[in-house]
């Protein structure tokens, strides 16, 4: 479960030096800085432990971090570290690279070198997701990754945003799960990772055949979510699109314990039922709400969530929301 860490219930002039030290412990050790006038310096994090990763989200002011040939002798986890950066922009120096202003994207670090980084005071805090990857398990060549260190790295597009969507979900998804799961989630966050780092240095063909796969699933799934309001919508459009065979999408799928069809209706039918029970969509007839996710048929979408749900749309939606406009366009 999350580790939820926060300094706003100390003194101001204490505050700094528990974060400092708090992520001297859970990063790496490093100096944090801040030149604000009255030191004051409100923070608060969540660490997730994954198994294989952790994952660390922070939400802290503007601040000056500098990590020493000292500190690395010090203490070094021999991690990557992938820092999604929203909120203020945040800019990172390390073996003579520099990320220039990041915000929106990723940026990584390697803990076994120096690096300095700076967080410009624009009246806003940062938030970040850190991904801390252990470079022994990460299965691409060290000096290939390292020509990405202190670079910006996409998190819009493709693997990037992917991952960036992933690692970001946790915060909301993370703590219904049990330890188990927490497991599989920290190989497939390294799966992703491992995935998208390759992207960036023409190094796909070094991961290997499971990792590939992952990746290639998570990019489906994606696809899928992009376009559940599409009816035609089919398995065999999915396996074009990705420019692999129909036998392979099944065999994809194989391990998923549901089939593509079986996926893509599921899925549909979840976001009818979001959107059911969703207050500001009351005056939105069920119709409408069922063809927004790709049922063009009134009574074959009551039939599906019938027996997916137990009950008929309508009678949900009065469950949920009580008394509904009677515009309805669907039992």
């Amino acid at each position: 479960m999350w580790l939820n860490v926060s300094n706003e219930e100390l003194p101001a002039q204490e505050r700094l030096p528990f974060w400092a030290d708090m992520l001297s412990r859970e990063l790496a050790p490093l100096t944090v800085s801040s030149a604000r006038a009255d030191a004051d310096f409100p923070a608060r994090g969540r660490l997730l432990d994954l198994g294989l990763v952790r994952v660390a989200s922070f939400d802290s002011p503007p601040a000056h971090l500098k990590r020493t040939w000292a500190d690395v002798r010090q203490a070094d986890p021999a991690t990557y570290q992938l820092t999604f950066v929203s909120g203020t922009p945040l800019w990172i120096s390390q073996r003579r690279q520099d990320s220039g202003l990041v915000c929106g994207d990723m940026v990584l670090w390697n803990s076994s070198h120096p690096f300095e980084g700076e967080v410009p005071d624009r009246g806003r805090h940062i938030q970040s997701h850190i991904l801390q990857l252990p470079r022994e398990e990460l299965p691409l060549p060290p000096d290939k990754v390292d020509r990405l260190l202190a670079r910006p790295l996409s998190a819009r597009t493709g693997m990037g945003a992917i991952l960036s969507r992933f690692v970001t979900t946790l915060d909301a998804y993370g703590p219904e799960c049990e330890p188990r799961d927490l497991s599989r989630l920290g190989a497939m966050a390294l799966d992703l990772a491992g995935a998208c780092l390759a992207q960036h240095i023409d190094a796909y063909g070094d991961l290997p055949a499971e990792t590939r796969r992952q990746a290639l699933l998570a990019r489906v799934n994606t696809f899928i979510d992009h376009n559940l309001g599409d009816p035609e919508l089919s398995p065999a459009d999915i396996a074009a699109h990705h420019h692999i065979s129909l036998r392979s999408l099944h065999t994809l799928f194989r391990q998923q314990e549901e089939t593509v069809a079986a996926s893509i209706r599921r899925r549909r039918l979840e976001r009818c039922h979001a959107d059911l029970t969703d207050p500001r969509l009351r005056r939105r007839t069920i119709s409408a709400i069922a063809a927004r996710w790709g049922f063009l048929r009134p009574p074959e979408f009551s039939r599906a969530f019938r027996a997916r749900y137990g009950v008929p749309p309508r009678e949900l939606r009065q469950m949920a929301l009580g008394s509904v406009p009677d515009t309805e366009g669907s039992r």
